[in-house]
């Protein structure tokens, strides 16, 4: 039986420096169903939606436990390779294999037969190996048409190894989604899907020579296990509509895992793109049943009116939850003075170390917006996390190293006391930017007459009773999504359960406790995405 690859030092050392930079740059990352994973000497084949570049990778080799998989083998562009950068040297000591794509080579023929030899020979040492079957990290809503290369290498490998009838090759798919995918502070979660496994002796319609509908059929599956886990749309517009329906349908915040509202922002998605495709369609009526089209229609006009909802609450500022539970004119002012004072507060006690995080917050936005000037959103905005993690890397070990070498005699102390500070800088910032986030809203709040509430109120009840009424009668959702979901989904990196649990992780060190899953480190609600078609 095949034993796996030995880790090398450098690899060890590349995975611990990849989640110390993910543990910076995102709040939280929930890994969901690790036990999946097939163990050490097992060839495995992992796959995942490809929607943020290079950080997709680092977040795989961190998301796979050290004692079920000692390793992952990644691909990744050939463009990445040989050069004096950062990221050259981080790619290649990970053991990376380039594969060079006919779109960085002027659309001409490439020859990646070495590459697919490497990757064969590593599945039959019984090693775990990356790909990424859209071919390229995308700035979309959407998961791309799959490419058939991991079902022809799957083909291959079965097929160079028939005369052994147990050989066995899995198949492991993962649907990643990021809540704000290029933001600060955000988070996200890692699914693994049931693996496929396949034999030389149970499948032999995957031996050579194979028929294509073979791989179609493969990759097909693959294509479906990855989007049923995830946020999949064909627009933005769909999305944010969705998230909006999650709001009103389970207003609980962190309470709700971040695997269940992924989970039922999805159910949205769906209900709502099966609409958006009926209507333009051109299938005749008699095609589709009364209620179809009633229910249809219905989900038509919901997410219309979802938008409305939305740009209201854009416009004036203010969010869902303080149209859900009114308050006195009076308990809006003392909660203002709280917050502000909050927010002072805590802006006093950071600034020694927000004088060591300003190098770092200059040099990535510097970066950034040189960068977004070099193409379209669709073609820049994947490589945006890429971009502030390194960056925000060099700039930040520049700042600790600049340190030591001022406090030389007391370089020793330095070294750990500089972490621990911006450590602990970060913690009382992000509670300091909620804090004054919410003393805006509160004074918006102020801002909107009583007769604009109540009008947005009256119709927030029309949307969450006609919400419940499709969830439950047509999505099949929970009847009680305040209780159902407090109790679902176990304990999950991020979450509240209780009150208790809550405060604790208010002052918590190590982590913030988030009102919503949509929060990041900004002045102002995240619910925007990029115009379409940009």
């Amino acid at each position: 039986m095949p034993q796996g690859s030995t880790t090398s030092w450098s690899y060890i050392l590349i995975r611990l420096l990849f989640k110390f930079v993910l543990k910076i740059f995102y709040g939280t990352i929930v890994v969901e169903n690790a036990e999946l994973i097939p163990k050490t000497g097992q060839p495995c084949i992992v796959c995942a939606n490809h929607p943020n570049c290079l950080t997709d990778a680092l977040l795989l080799v961190t998301s796979m436990p050290s004692k079920t998989r000692n390793m992952l083998r990644l691909t990744a562009k050939s463009t990445q390779f040989g050069h004096r950068t950062f990221t050259s040297w981080l790619v290649e000591s990970a053991g990376t294999v380039p594969i060079k794509r006919r779109k960085d080579f002027n659309g001409n023929q490439v020859d990646n037969s070495q590459a697919m030899d490497k990757l064969m020979e590593a599945l039959e040492l019984g090693d775990a190996v990356c790909l990424f079957p859209e071919g390229a990290s995308r700035y979309h809503p959407t998961i791309a048409p799959l490419k058939t290369g991991v079902a022809r290498i799957l083909s291959d490998v079965l097929s160079r190894n028939r005369d052994d009838p147990n050989f066995s090759v899995s198949i492991l798919t993962c649907s990643v989604t990021y809540m704000h995918r290029q933001h600060f502070r955000s988070d996200v979660l890692v699914t693994f899907n049931p693996p496929m496994t396949f034999t030389p002796k149970d499948n032999p319609e995957l031996l050579a020579p194979v028929q294509y509908e073979e791989i179609k059929a493969v990759t097909a599956r693959m294509q479906q296990q990855i989007s049923s886990r995830t946020i999949d749309s064909p627009s933005w517009e769909i999305v944010r509509s969705a998230k909006m329906a999650t709001r009103i349908y389970a207003p609980l915040g962190t309470l709700m895992s971040l695997g269940d509202y992924v989970r039922v922002t999805r159910t949205f998605v769906e209900a709502f793109k099966a609409s958006d495709d009926s209507q333009k369609s051109e299938r005749s009526a008699e095609d589709q049943s009364v209620d179809f089209t009633r229910e249809d229609a219905e989900f038509s006009q919901l997410r219309r009116d979802l938008k409305d909802y939305q740009d209201q609450l854009v416009y004036w500022g203010i969010k869902d939850d303080r149209i859900t539970h009114p308050l006195s004119r009076r308990t809006v002012i003392m909660r203002m003075v709280i917050r502000l004072a909050w927010s002072i507060c805590l802006s006093i006690i950071s600034f020694p170390g927000l004088v060591l995080w300003t190098p770092v917050f200059a040099t990535t936005y510097i970066a950034v917006r040189n960068f977004k000037k070099t193409g379209p959103i669709w073609n820049t905005w994947d490589e945006i996390a890429q971009r502030k993690l390194v960056y925000g890397l060099f700039s930040g070990l520049s700042v600790w190293a600049a340190c030591i070498l001022l406090t030389l005699p007391t370089a020793a102390i330095t070294c750990f006391l500089v972490p621990a500070l911006m450590w602990m800088t970060l913690r009382w910032m992000e509670d300091a930017v909620s804090a004054f986030r919410a003393f805006m809203a509160l004074a918006r709040l102020l801002g909107v007459g009583k007769k604009t509430l109540n009008k947005i109120r009256t119709t927030r009840r029309d949307l969450h009773a006609r919400l419940m009424n499709l969830a439950v009668g047509t999505l099949g959702l929970p009847d009680d999504p305040e209780r159902f979901f407090v109790e679902s989904g176990g304990k999950q990196k991020g979450r509240v359960r209780s009150k208790w649990d809550s405060g604790a992780k208010y002052f918590s060190v190590r982590r913030r406790r988030k009102r919503d899953w949509n929060e990041t480190l900004r002045l102002y609600d995240q619910v925007d995405y990029p115009e379409e078609g940009l």
